[in-house]
């Protein structure tokens, strides 16, 4: 008797630790993945956003680790891949999350991945130069069913967001027009402003000052909502094309992340998005802010992950 009274207090007593100890999180240094090199956007918003986390997450210690390759792949991997217990989380991309095991063998899926917060939603963009055969969408697609491969858009790669966004309204639209790929956002641009594309495909914080300039035209923003950087922009679904597509980034986790942790990290990050210091360091880098907690964010990208599967099904981007 005295054994099993023993036995069931000291039983009592572990679970009761155990308790008070994941109360405690987090305990010991919290990983950051990036799945990109260092010094490039993703990363430069990963370093800012972390600080703030911890300063809302008590106790906490987060060191951003860099493993970038084979275009976020290698990152998202060991993020999918690490142990699920809070202490590792990563600062993910979409739509590249998603389109890595669309369009190809990858060693995980979207459902090894636990969105925590969205932290940034860049809309993509159609901008135009103000001389433009057309400055709204309905001009465009008028334009473009007409004049079939005409219009030719420039993006900053094959199967990147902005690639994407013009195959979803291409699909939707029914109309056809010539894709022009360039290295990176800065060609693309240059490349409409010298006339040398019909159409620049962008988020809309790479063009929102040449806009306000008035040197392109921005025919829409792919987003829910109008971001307040480019506040004058309609949303494409206010013009009759329910189409959102963007790179979001945000924080997510390995699949089966304690209950506790994936709340105090979600807090963390909304208080973050509140911090006046924390909004005025995502102005100077031209972040479009974009709060979701886990759950909106997990739908958002299912709904994102579906619209992908169906362009990959009717228009692979990679041959």
């Amino acid at each position: 008797m005295n054994n099993t009274i023993s036995l069931a207090v000291t039983l009592g007593v572990a679970a009761l630790s155990g308790t008070a100890a994941f109360a405690d999180y987090p305990e010991r240094p919290i990983e950051m993945i990036v799945a990109y090199s260092a010094g490039g956007g993703t990363d430069t918003a990963a370093r800012t956003l972390a600080p703030f986390i911890e300063r809302y997450l008590d106790g906490a210690t987060i060191t951003v680790v860099n493993r970038p390759g084979a275009g976020g792949e290698i990152g998202f991997t060991a993020l999918a891949q690490s142990e699920a217990d809070g202490y590792t989380i990563g600062f993910i991309n979409s739509p590249n999350l998603m389109t890595i095991p669309i369009s190809r063998e990858a060693r995980y899926s979207l459902d090894d991945i636990q969105p925590i917060a969205d932290v940034v939603y860049d809309p993509n963009t159609f901008a135009v130069l103000p001389n433009s055969e057309f400055t709204t969408l309905d001009e465009l697609v008028a334009f473009a069913s007409e004049n079939p491969g005409v219009v030719t858009y420039g993006t900053s790669g094959i199967g990147g967001d902005d690639h994407l966004a013009a195959l979803s309204f291409s699909r939707m639209a029914g109309i056809e027009m010539t894709h022009v790929p360039f290295s990176g956002a800065a060609n693309v641009r240059a490349a409409a402003l010298g006339g040398h594309v019909t159409m620049a495909v962008m988020n809309i914080s790479e063009v929102a000052s040449y806009v306000d300039e008035g040197s392109l035209v921005a025919l829409g923003q792919m987003s829910e909502e109008r971001w307040d950087g480019a506040s004058t922009v309609p949303t494409f679904a206010e013009e009759g094309y329910d189409i959102v597509m963007g790179s979001d980034r945000g924080v997510a986790a390995p699949a089966g992340i304690p209950e506790e942790a994936l709340t105090a990290l979600q807090d963390a990050i909304a208080q973050t998005l509140q911090d006046p210091e924390f909004i005025e360091a995502a102005e100077e880098q031209n972040l479009p802010l974009n709060y979701l907690d886990a759950e909106a964010f997990d739908s958002h990208l299912e709904k994102v992950n579906t619209a992908l599967e169906e362009i990959w099904a009717e228009t692979p981007w990679v041959q």
